[in-house]
C-alpha cells in the first residue's frame, strides 16, 4: 500500500526547506564579519588603481589630472 500523506503538512515542510536553504544562501553572502568586509574593500581600492594606473588615457575618472 502507499503511503498517506498529509498535503497541508507536505507543503509546509517544503515552504521550510526553501527558507532554510534561502537562508543559508544570505548567510554565506552577507554574514562575513567586519575583517573580511575591510579586506575584500581594500582589494577592490587596490584593483582600481591598478586598473587606472594602467590607462593609456588617463580619463575623467583619475583625480590628479583635470
Amino acid at each position: 500500500m502507499a503511503e498517506i500523506v498529509n498535503l497541508r503538512q507536505f507543503k509546509k515542510g517544503k515552504a521550510r526547506e526553501e527558507r532554510a536553504a534561502a537562508a543559508e544562501q544570505s548567510r554565506a553572502l552577507h554574514g562575513r564579519s567586519k575583517s573580511e568586509k575591510l579586506r575584500d574593500k581594500l582589494q577592490a581600492e587596490k584593483a582600481e588603481r591598478l586598473i587606472d594606473g594602467h590607462r593609456r588615457e588617463p580619463g575623467s575618472s583619475s583625480p590628479d589630472k583635470s
